[in-house]
């Protein structure tokens, strides 16, 4: 019995008889005990009591694709391909790659209620509880080689700040290159993949992974602070379907239009979101450090970091990682 069968009819949050959803569901009251102690071990709480049945407390938000598409615009949708949506997977951005390798994947959308393998830059773990955050990679085909990517992870956090705002989310700031912040926490991060050919035709992967609804206990390994939508909105938050729509509707245009417009249309609005404007940093590269003040973006993207020595430094994304000076 697949978790898209049952879940549903327990969304709501209220009670259900088990012999209401042995009805439903055509199967025994044994049965749906078992499927029932089976999404326990997805980290959801499953609530009994008797002479009631069983709930979510609180209930839960599924995706919905209907609520997906309505969130969208008819020119962006034009552009969706396929929007795959998994229960649980290891990686969207993995299904993506593999998703290429079966031939054009332009337009191809993957998402998920779950993932047990997702990751952030520089291979770190992304905590994944059930349909309680958002993770979706989207793949764009290019002619111009790995040089289409200069500052795209920078644009793509613009039109993060977009869909959020859009959805009532009070206004985030970015962090170069990657990140999306809400009160200096870490509310979400961008992680851009190529495969193919380096100086001609490759397939980008954009993932976005965004916390919306995600229970204190789930990130108490996170090694920095940390926010979710929810939080943001003071518990009212906008749905998962609903912001993954929105999103879409701003990332399918940027990415139709990226190899031809690079970052300098973007560098303007990705400035007045930097949450380090003038701001001493230090940079982080394996085992060396760069102090200086970050004095924003250039067009290609690279931070513009001053050094003590007066001069002004380009420094493009990569594995380096950034850190307000203390």
């Amino acid at each position: 019995m697949p978790n898209t069968i049952l879940l549903p009819l327990l969304a709501s949050g209220d009670f259900v008889s088990g012999q209401d959803l042995a009805d439903a569901l055509g199967v025994s009251r044994t049965a749906v005990w078992k499927q029932l102690k089976k999404l326990t071990e997805l980290g959801l709480q499953i609530e009994s009591v008797k002479g009631k049945g069983y709930r979510i407390p609180g209930g839960i938000d599924l995706l919905a694709e209907a609520a997906v598409r309505d969130s969208m615009s008819q020119a962006s949708l034009g552009l969706l391909r396929h929007l795959d949506l998994q229960d649980r997977i290891g990686s969207t951005n993995a299904r993506a790659m593999e998703q290429i390798g079966q031939g054009d994947a332009t337009g191809y959308v993957c998402t998920a209620e779950q993932q047990s393998a997702g990751r952030g830059r520089r291979g770190r773990e992304w905590v994944s509880p059930y349909a309680r955050n958002r993770y979706v990679s989207a793949v764009w085909e290019y002619s111009g080689g790995a040089a289409v990517r200069e500052g795209m992870s920078l644009a793509v956090g613009v039109i993060v700040a977009r869909a959020l705002g859009r959805c009532g989310v009070p206004p985030v700031q970015l962090k170069w290159p990657n990140d999306v912040l809400a009160d200096g926490a870490k509310l979400g991060g961008i992680l851009l993949e190529m495969t193919g050919d380096a100086t001609g035709v490759c397939q980008v992967v954009v993932g976005i992974g965004l916390n919306v609804d995600m229970p204190r206990e789930c990130g108490a390994d996170i090694d920095q602070s940390w926010t979710d939508v929810a939080r943001c909105c003071n518990g009212v938050r906008p749905s998962r379907s609903a912001l993954l729509g929105a999103l879409l509707d701003e990332l399918l245009p940027l990415l139709a239009s990226f190899e031809r417009t690079g970052f300098a249309p973007w560098q303007e609005e990705w400035q007045s979101l930097d949450a380090f404007a003038g701001q001493t940093v230090v940079l982080h590269s394996g085992d060396q450090q760069m102090a200086g003040i970050a004095r924003g973006v250039d067009g290609r993207g690279a931070l513009q970091l001053e050094t003590a020595a007066g001069g002004v430094q380009s420094v493009f994304g990569g594995e380096i990682s950034m850190r307000a000076f203390s």
